[in-house]
């Protein structure tokens, strides 16, 4: 069949490319590339392939030989996919494509004073001599919003060269064209990208006279408002969670939840790539995964209420994948990959947050270790030196009992020290104060009676923390790990047991957190007084964060002395008698 487009021949300029040109106006043209770079050779190379040119007319006007000469002209500007204008200097609009009157009336005031003022600069370098090629550099390239700040624009203002593109009375009258690109999309991504960089950036701005005020749950309560304040206000992520990975048991520990239901936490999610929903396919695979609609989608497990799409992206520490984000939304498909970018992004600053929190603990541990090494090596010479003393001196007074019940103190002393030297340099392995709480033996009537259930992984602290509050009257529960604890408060619910009057618990144990040990105990009695405990404020799923923002007791740092959590003990139950 006879093609009946017009034909257009297109005269790119030295080394344009016309293609993407091409593309846009082939439905409605025959479209062929010239090689003339010339405007003269242009007209001779289209005369010869049977095209007649099209001109300006003496308004603005396209005029030709024929009746459908302004149909192609303006199908031809209007298929450009943006706006072209022609001013004269004054800034009066001579002629314009439809998607350049298809502007608010302001932003075409806007326009017209940048042909005018712009128009004018482009002439004055004329005449100073700075433009030395007529052909080039006689263009400025402009961004601008529209009226109301809805909208932004890119903007090409140019002269056009008198009788290169006119005809009649105007081709000895300077023009500027415009052409006016639509770039909100664009520069919308780039300015939430821009915001992320700097909201990225104060999550690591902590000042230095703040920080030595705070403790480590203290200093992630403040990172954790940080990540819930840009999350609403730049991303506008209103339900969302963040789970960390624990490398010892592959789960992905719920550390932080914003509107989303309580019954989220209910679901054990490991990093796997079956079985475990969404996030744990994203924290086994390290890929982002959008969900465009629930109902559809076998891998997503229930979060929010009427929860239609979700987002979930990994928190990536360099490649290492140690946890997740998970974002949900009542609207279907309402996240695209703009979003998925803007997220990973954000997510990243996250996971560096996190590192350097928990780098921050480890460093104290170490350094407290360290220093508490070199100061028992230097006390080891003179401690020695003094024993060696003192045996000599219990050989001298070996007749007098009193005398050698001093000497012997002397030496227990000695030890003491060496022991509690060993002690805080073992940090969390171990509590202070002990020998002295041990030989305490007497009955608190605060405490006679009392019901406490204790947990923590390590043998050492739960059988002193048991020993110590036996001796003061309580009656001790003591567990091997989280796990045990959830089920001696499971046990004596169903079984009408009588309660338990306190909880302390470690935060970080191998089966469960400290979090989940204080949810559970929330849940067989409300007004339960728990304690939480941890080394050196290590915390590294927020447990104390979580747990202090519903109704947490205290948090004692190990190595704490005994008598300081014997202290917290009864300040709990003194202040749950009088709920």
């Amino acid at each position: 069949m006879p093609d009946d487009r017009p034909k257009l021949v297109v005269f790119p300029g030295a080394g344009a490319d016309a293609s993407r040109l091409k593309d846009r106006l082939r439905q409605e043209f025959d479209v062929s590339v010239g090689h003339s770079n010339r405007h003269t050779g242009g007209m001779q190379e289209a005369a010869a392939q049977g095209v007649r040119p099209l001109v300006a007319g003496e308004h603005g006007e396209t005029v030709r030989s024929g009746a459908e000469a302004p149909v192609w002209s303006l199908s031809l500007l209007n298929a450009i996919g943006e706006g072209v204008g022609l001013f004269r200097l004054g800034g009066e609009c001579l002629w314009a494509n439809e998607l350049f009157t298809g502007l608010d009336a302001r932003t075409r005031e806007l326009l017209e004073l940048a042909a005018k003022e712009v128009g004018a600069e482009l002439i004055e370098q004329q005449g100073l001599g700075l433009v030395t090629d007529e052909r080039k550099n006689r263009s400025q390239r402009l961004e601008m919003a529209s009226g109301d700040g809805s909208r932004y624009y890119e903007v090409y203002v140019a002269l056009v060269h008198p009788g290169a593109a006119v005809s009649g009375a105007m081709d000895r009258e300077q023009l500027v064209s415009l052409v006016v690109r639509d770039v909100t999309e664009a520069n919308r991504v780039r300015l939430r990208m821009d915001a992320i960089d700097r909201a990225g950036a104060e999550l690591f701005t902590l000042d230095a006279d703040a920080v030595r005020k705070l403790n480590a749950a203290e200093r992630l309560k403040v990172l954790e408002d940080k990540v819930v304040r840009f999350s609403r206000d730049l991303l506008r992520f209103d339900h969302f969670a963040i789970r960390l990975l624990d490398p010892r048991s592959g789960r992905l520990e719920l550390v932080i939840k914003v509107g989303l239901p309580s019954e989220y936490e209910a679901f054990d999610i490991f990093a796997k790539p079956e079985g475990n929903g969404i996030s744990g396919f994203v924290a086994a695979t390290g890929k982002s995964y959008i969900c465009d609609d629930t109902s559809k989608d076998e891998l997503f497990l229930p979060g929010l209420h009427g929860a239609r799409s979700s987002l979930t992206v990994p928190l990536r520490l360099h490649d290492k994948v140690i946890g997740i984000l998970n974002i949900e939304s009542q609207k279907e498909a309402a996240f695209d990959d703009d979003d998925r970018q803007l997220a990973e992004i954000f997510a990243r600053y996250i996971a560096m947050a996190v590192h350097m929190q928990e780098n921050l603990v480890v460093e104290r541990t170490t350094t407290n270790i360290s220093v508490s090494g070199r100061v028992e090596g230097e006390l080891a010479e003179p401690l020695a030196d003094i024993v060696q003393q003192v045996e000599f001196l219990q050989r001298v007074v070996a007749a007098d009992a009193t005398t050698s019940a001093h000497v012997a103190r002397i030496l227990r002393d000695v030890e003491a020290i060496r022991t509690r030297m060993r002690d805080v340099a073992s940090g969390p392995q171990t509590l202070l104060g002990v020998e002295k709480a041990m030989e305490n033996r007497t009955l608190d009537p605060l405490l006679q009676g009392r019901r406490v259930l204790i947990a923590d992984d390590q043998p050492k602290i739960r059988q002193i923390i048991g020993s110590v509050l036996r001796n003061r009257g309580a009656k001790v529960t003591v567990c091997q790990d989280g796990g045990e604890a959830i089920r001696a408060l499971e046990t004596a619910q169903i079984e009408q047991e009588v309660p338990y009057d306190l909880v302390v618990s470690d935060i970080r144990m191998p089966d469960h957190t400290g979090y989940e040990v204080f949810a559970a105990a929330k849940k067989y009695r409300p007004e339960i007084p728990v304690i939480l405990m941890t080394g050196f404020g290590y915390d590294p799923h927020h447990s104390i964060v979580r747990a202090s923002q519903e109704g947490l007791q205290s948090v004692l740092f190990k190595p704490f002395q005994i008598e300081q959590l014997v202290d917290a003990v009864k300040k709990a139950i003194k202040e749950a008698a009088k709920q």
